[in-house]
Formats: C-alpha cells, sequence, structure tokens
C-alpha cells in the first residue's frame, strides 16, 4: 500500500509508511481486515468497499473504509481507473486467514467445485464440525446458494456482504432440505443461516399460490418476546420485496390482531410456544401447511417448562424440516433431537459448548454483602466501565432495585428489563440501550438468550445463574461477530454448584482464576494445575 495519511475517526491523523504500516495499526488498533471490523449500524458510515463499519477515512479519497484491507483494495481500484462502489467488487478467488472472496461473474456453485480435501480443509480451517450423510459442502458466497435476486440485493443492503462459517455450512445444508442441530457461538449470525433458506422457501412457494390459499408455510419458535421480535425484523428486512409476509405471535400484544394477521394469508409464524399452544387450542389454527420448523435457543426449547409445548405444536405438524439453533447444545438434547427427526445433520461451528473466544473473562470473588460495593467501584472506574454494558441479575425485583442504586450512586442512567414489564415498555428501554441513551441495562435472564445486542462492550454477571450453559449464554452478550467485549463475573459460596464448571470454562479461555475457587473443597482440580495463573492479578 502506498504511503500516505489514514484517519481514524475517532483517534484523529497518524503517519504510517508503507514498510511500517502494520506495525502501527497493530499498535493504534487499526482493523487489519475487513473481517476484524464489525458491521454497521443505523446512521453509521459504511465502508465503500465490504459495507461494514466506515471507522476510517482514506486520506487519499475521503472515502469511509473498515480496514487496511479495504482500503488497499481502493486504492488498487483507484490505480485503475475502478472507481469504488458501495459493494464489494467480484476479485479474484482468494484465502485469507478467516475470510473468502469469490469471483461472483459466473453462476457456478463454488460448493461443488470443491473437492473433498479441498471441503475437509476448509472446514479444519472454519472450525466447522459436520455429522451426518451426504452433506453439501461450504459455500463461499451467497450468489452461490442460487437464491432470488431480490434476497441477495436485500442480504447486502442489510450488511451481510459474505457468509460466516456457520452461514457458509448452514445455509447449502438446509437449502437441500438437511434436518439439522447447529451449535454456533453468540453473534455468528445464526439467525440469517435459518432465515435465508425459510425465506428462500416461502418465496418460492407463495409466489405459486392464489391469494385466497395461502396458508402458513414455515414457522420459527424461540423461548422470549424479544427474541421473537428480533427475528421477525430481521425476517421482515431480508424478505422484502418479496412474496413474503410474517405475523408475530407473542404474549403482551393482543391476541385478536395476531389472528386476523395469521387469516390474511402469511408465510412466516414467529412465536413463543406458549402464545401459540393458545392460537391452536382457542382459535383452531391449522398448522397443517407448514414445512419448515426452526427452533431456536434448541437447548432451552426442550427442556421443561417449554419441551410439552414444544412438542405438542411439532405434533400439529405434518412432518416438517427441522432446523434447531443454539451457542450450547448439551448431549441430551442432541439424543432430543434425534429422537424428534430422522436423519439428523449436526453442525457445530467452533468450539462447542464454549464462550466465544472474543469474550475476555474476569472472575471475582466477591462476598454477597460486599456485590453492590464492586459493582459501583467498576462502573465509577474510568479503567474497568466499558460502556453499553449489560448487567445481569436473578430477579426481576432485584433487576428494578439495582437499577435504581446504580442511578443514585454513581448517577449513570440505567435501567432495568425483565418478564414483569409491558411489552411497550420492554421496546422503548431496548430501544434507547441500543440507540445509546442509557449505557446500563440491569436484566434478568430475559437477554441472555438470542437478543442480539449489537453495541454492548461488557457484560457484568453479577447473580450468578443456575446453570454453565446460561452463563455461556449471557456472556456472549458481550461478543458479535468476532469483536472483543469484556464479561466480569461475581463470584461467591452462593454458586459453588458450579464452581467445578466454572472452573474448566475459565481455564479454556486462559482467563486468571481466584484463589478462592481453585482452593475450594467443591472443585476437584488440584492447584498444580493453574500454576500458570499464580502471579496473574485476581480481581481488581
Amino acid at each position: 500500500m502506498d504511503s500516505g495519511y489514514f484517519v481514524d475517526k475517532n483517534c484523529g491523523t497518524s503517519m504510517i509508511s508503507a514498510d511500517a504500516e502494520e506495525a502501527s495499526a497493530s499498535e493504534s488498533d487499526v482493523k487489519q481486515r475487513c473481517w476484524d471490523q464489525r458491521e454497521a449500524l443505523l446512521g453509521e458510515p459504511r465502508c465503500v468497499i465490504c459495507g461494514r463499519y466506515g471507522e476510517y477515512i482514506c486520506d487519499q479519497t475521503d472515502d469511509d473504509v473498515c480496514s487496511l484491507e479495504c482500503k488497499s483494495i481502493l486504492l488498487d481500484r483507484i490505480a485503475k481507473s475502478q472507481p469504488p462502489v458501495p459493494r464489494p467488487s467480484p476479485v479474484k478467488l482468494q484465502a485469507t486467514d478467516e475470510c473468502y472472496y469469490v469471483n461472483g461473474n459466473n453462476d457456478v456453485s463454488f460448493s461443488s467445485s470443491l473437492t473433498s480435501n479441498q471441503t475437509e480443509q476448509l472446514r479444519r480451517k472454519l472450525m466447522i464440525s459436520v455429522k451426518g450423510e451426504n452433506v453439501p459442502s461450504p459455500v463461499l458466497s451467497f450468489a452461490s446458494c442460487n437464491l432470488p435476486q431480490k434476497l441477495l440485493q436485500n442480504l447486502e443492503e442489510t450488511g451481510f456482504e459474505m457468509p460466516t462459517p456457520v452461514q457458509m455450512q448452514a445455509i447449502p445444508a438446509a437449502l437441500v432440505g438437511k434436518n439439522l442441530l447447529v451449535s454456533a457461538e453468540t453473534g455468528s449470525g445464526k439467525t440469517c443461516s435459518f432465515l435465508v433458506p425459510l425465506i428462500c422457501y416461502c418465496a418460492k412457494i407463495s409466489s405459486e399460490l392464489p391469494q385466497d390459499q395461502k396458508k402458513p408455510l414455515a414457522m420459527v419458535l424461540a423461548p422470549t418476546r424479544e427474541l421473537c421480535i428480533q427475528v421477525e425484523e430481521q425476517a421482515k428486512l431480508l424478505g422484502k420485496g418479496l412474496p413474503f409476509k410474517t405475523a408475530l405471535v407473542v404474549g403482551g400484544d393482543a391476541m385478536a390482531g395476531q389472528l386476523y394477521r395469521i387469516q390474511q394469508g402469511i408465510s412466516l409464524i414467529v412465536g413463543t410456544p406458549g402464545r401459540l399452544i393458545d392460537l391452536l387450542t382457542k382459535h383452531d389454527i391449522e398448522l397443517d401447511s407448514i414445512s419448515m420448523l426452526v427452533i431456536d435457543e434448541v437447548d432451552c426449547m426442550l427442556e421443561r417448562g417449554f419441551h410439552e409445548q414444544l412438542m405438542q405444536i411439532y405434533r400439529a405438524l405434518s412432518v416438517p424440516q427441522v432446523l434447531m439453533y443454539s451457542a450450547t447444545i448439551p448431549t441430551e438434547v442432541e439424543k432430543m433431537a434425534n429422537s424428534m427427526v430422522k436423519e439428523l445433520t449436526v453442525i457445530s461451528i467452533g468450539k462447542p459448548n464454549k464462550p466465544s473466544g472474543a469474550v475476555k473473562q474476569v472472575a471475582i470473588w466477591v462476598e454477597s454483602n460486599r456485590k453492590k460495593h464492586k459493582l459501583f467501584e467498576i462502573l465509577m472506574s474510568k479503567q474497568h466501565f466499558k460502556p453499553p454494558a449489560v448487567v445481569f441479575v436473578g430477579s426481576r425485583l432485584g433487576a428494578d432495585l439495582l437499577s435504581e442504586a446504580i442511578a443514585i450512586k454513581t448517577r449513570i442512567k440505567a435501567l432495568s428489563i425483565h418478564g414483569e414489564k409491558s411489552m411497550k415498555d420492554r421496546r422503548e428501554i431496548l430501544k434507547s440501550f441500543l440507540v445509546g441513551e442509557v449505557p446500563i441495562l440491569v436484566a434478568t435472564g430475559v437477554l441472555g438468550r438470542g437478543v442480539d445486542l449489537l453495541s454492548v462492550k461488557q457484560v457484568i454477571v453479577f447473580d450468578m445463574p443456575n446453570s454453565i450453559k446460561e452463563y455461556v449464554h449471557q456472556i456472549g452478550r458481550a461478543s458479535r461477530l468476532g469483536e472483543e467485549g469484556t464479561a466480569m463475573v461475581f463470584v461467591n459460596e452462593e454458586s459453588k454448584n458450579l464452581f467445578k464448571d466454572l472452573v474448566e470454562v475459565l481455564k479454556s479461555s486462559g482467563a486468571a482464576i481466584p484463589r478462592e475457587l481453585t482452593n475450594s473443597r467443591y472443585t476437584t482440580v488440584q492447584r498444580s494445575n493453574y500454576r500458570g495463573h499464580k502471579k496473574r492479578k485476581h480481581g481488581f
């Protein structure tokens, strides 16, 4: 790359020579590749090359770019008298560490052109594990999936320039009709990976049916209202301009309106099991036309409380294709999934049932009567407080009281969110948090599952949840598509039943382990196993 000024919108202007560019970029945290950069939020500048967050300004062109990689592509185009366009230009197929670029000038399916050895190498490189018969190879672009042109356009406009690993493998497998059980870390693009084949199917079938014969063709079930709202909003964005309509079926909104919406002829129902059961039993809604069923957060949905409702809904369907997703899939859940459907294909991205490597975990031993004091200490520290932040607590009352205490003690605006608040209030609270009006959100487990909190940089687990997998889900809120975040967890004897599993999770991520935790009689791990941590700082 030519030497010159590379302007960071946050840090000012710095001189980068061609020889020292990589070292300087590392020192100033300039993103090296477009894959290192996050997607752009609404109203933010977009990179003229790939469409991700345009964090920097190229000094030679005044264009927004996301990384050194895209700046190099931009300058190369200018040198060849090719003006930049706000979408990826076709380039020669090449592989980088994490990102694949595909020549989009032809309709060749790259998955079919991969040999078995190339497929295995690609899967190893992207940490894709597959169990099942005749599973298609990963695709390297959305264009190679034979999707409707309008869907491809919607993907690009929504910011999905290139598929993530879970999308590379799950989309082609779903498109050929496989029943899937998919495990991938929070923020890896799971929602898009099931919506793309779902929308593709619905749009095709809907276009062939007269309006008066249109019935629901697909259904997405999720455990919380917030997650359902998010999935439906994403579905509407990706399905815009296609013969594809949705209905949101959740508690908190009037059932009459939801029922009317379904009766008008829709393709997709997104809902919680409880409200769907109400529609089935009280209003005799027929679901036999549904051919695709997505179960999001399947480990939660197959547990007690949801399991019977889920099975009642499943039995009302007529042998649908089933796509099941979660960040954590225990062995018992895989066994139950196998009992539900035939010929299950299991896809795992990254290390199964482990938190994202992009989340830096910090475990702090804090006695119960000192937790508020420690929390206030963190929130008032410029070094340790990284807003926007989510604080997870164990009860609804605790969320209300703690948010009030934070506002009074630290003078930082904080709001609480939990299941007892009305649907309208929860939407307004989430909106205020996502647009940056409120830097701290105190939440119960209602936000621990699936909800995509794009801007969260820090999670504080004030009260340990009841299971280690819930802990993994909660700290996963601090990372999206690999962007680094911080998760702090308060630990004491009250969560002793989780000590052994917590130690393993902390150890696997290289986090320091509090002395009190390793010395606890509730962990079976010997101290000698943690000699590498003994000189590291515990807490603060």
